[in-house]
């Protein structure tokens, strides 16, 4: 009978770990296999030719990080933009968990699916898709500008796109408009999981509806937002690479280039693969440090482990 109740649980397990092993293959091969290419940090590299006829130069090119008074400018600058819009995205982090108590306190239900699905739908909208929506509106001939020069606002048109020094405030707008609905779902999952009995109990006292979000909502999912709070601290320095791609120009380059489209820029752009690779070897392991003190930081403020 122990023998029986043993094999079941052995097969069992070994069923789980063929339902995961697909998706443990696909991040083998997707996250981890892409990390040989940190070796060309290591070598003079320039395509087309072959890494085995390039030559080894150790830390050369991460020394030159450092040593070019040029390449530090550039990379203050981009770190500087960096923490930027990921300074923005942390202030405001509480967002989408606002967004959904509000969707939540909608009660006529056919227009909450409306609210919900269409501030959901901009997330499976392509970054180059969103580009052609804002130059459709905001170029110098768009529809935002044609609409301000006939009402008399306006003589010339203004160059929302190329300008330079709203540039964070704007890609977070779009990154908002873009992501809120979905990242609100997580927060309505927690929302529908609290226990009825709360809700009874706080009615039982008389509460208004703004105190039942005060004293029973928030509290609830202040869990959820902490643990999404540190794993976005964690990827602090990942802003991505498609948007900031998309609307760059030669007019607010200065200020847009992150750190990975910086990398990008590098790499196709000026043909420094050497370089590029180590800043982005640096940045990964940044944010493996990150990730971890973040992880200790949530073991000791809340008994409990990110990772």
């Amino acid at each position: 009978m122990v023998r029986t109740k043993e094999y079941r649980m052995k097969s069992e397990s070994i069923k789980k770990f063929l339902y995961i092993l697909p998706f443990m293959c696909l991040l083998a091969i997707f996250a981890y296999y892409p990390l040989y290419g940190w070796v060309y940090a290591f070598f003079d590299y320039t395509p087309p030719t072959p890494l085995s006829q390039s030559t080894f130069v150790g830390f050369k090119w991460f020394r030159s990080l450092v040593e070019n008074q040029v390449k530090i400018d550039q990379l203050l600058q981009v770190i500087k933009n960096t923490f930027g819009m990921s300074g923005l995205g942390l202030l405001f982090s509480w967002l989408p968990m606002i967004f959904a108590i509000f969707l939540n306190e909608i009660k006529a239900l056919r227009f909450r699916k409306f609210v919900q699905t269409v501030t959901t739908l901009p997330n499976f909208i392509s970054w180059v898709l969103v580009y052609s929506l804002a130059f459709s509106m905001l170029s110098s001939e768009g529809i935002i500008n044609g609409l301000l020069n006939q009402l008399g606002f306006t003589d010339s048109p203004i160059l929302f796109l190329q300008d330079s020094e709203h540039v964070w405030i704007t890609m977070w707008g779009w990154s908002i408009w873009k992501t809120l609905g979905w990242s609100a779902i997580l927060y309505i999952a927690a929302i529908m999981s609290i226990d009825e009995s709360l809700y009874e109990a706080a009615r039982v006292d008389g509460a208004t509806r703004m105190q039942v979000i005060w004293h029973v909502i928030l509290p609830s999912l202040m869990s959820t937002y902490f643990v999404l709070l540190m794993l976005q601290i964690a990827s602090f320095l990942n802003n991505g690479l498609e948007q900031y791609f998309v609307f760059q120009n030669a007019f607010n380059k200065e200020n847009i280039q992150v750190l990975d489209l910086y990398v990008y820029n590098l790499a196709m752009g000026g043909g420094s693969y050497s370089v590029s690779v180590a800043i982005s070897m640096l940045k990964s392991l940044v944010s493996v440090v990150l990730l971890f003190s973040v992880n200790g930081l949530s073991k000791m403020i809340r008994g409990e482990s990110v990772v």
